[in-house]
């Protein structure tokens, strides 16, 4: 694994950014990895024209669970809805730069998937989670 992406998912593993959850959120949905028990929250408030005005996430988890909350959260802070629906596994994989085996890499887009999971809830749609 090359040096940066090593340094990147420690410095955002120990120093989450946006490691806060907001009250009264527009988007507030969790889920968890019942593989390895890994917890992820997250909530948006957007603002009147479908942009994210504020972004938080709080949970528990490995490394690589909470590494990718924090750098999606940064990534989706300067995103319409629309773009984040966009947002792919493979953007995340190219965001930790780092190659996955398989339990890996459900660790890694937990947080994509409580996202989705939070806008089909938002848009009026139905999902089960274990932490509704």
């Amino acid at each position: 694994m090359p040096s940066i992406y090593q340094q990147q998912i420690i410095d955002h593993y120990k120093y989450p950014r946006n490691f806060v959850p907001l009250e009264n959120a527009n988007i507030d949905y969790g889920d968890s990895n019942p593989v390895c028990g890994d917890e992820i929250r997250i909530t948006v408030n957007l603002d009147e024209d479908m942009n994210v005005k504020e972004v938080g996430f709080h949970g528990k988890g490995c490394a690589i669970s909470m590494a990718s909350a924090s750098l999606l959260t940064e990534l989706i802070e300067e995103m319409n809805l629309e773009e984040i629906k966009g947002l792919t596994n493979d953007d995340i994989k190219e965001m930790l730069g780092i190659e996955l085996s398989p339990v890996r890499l459900k660790c890694a887009i937990l947080s994509l998937k409580v996202l989705e999971g939070g806008i089909i809830k938002y848009e009026g749609g139905s999902v089960g989670s274990s932490l509704d």
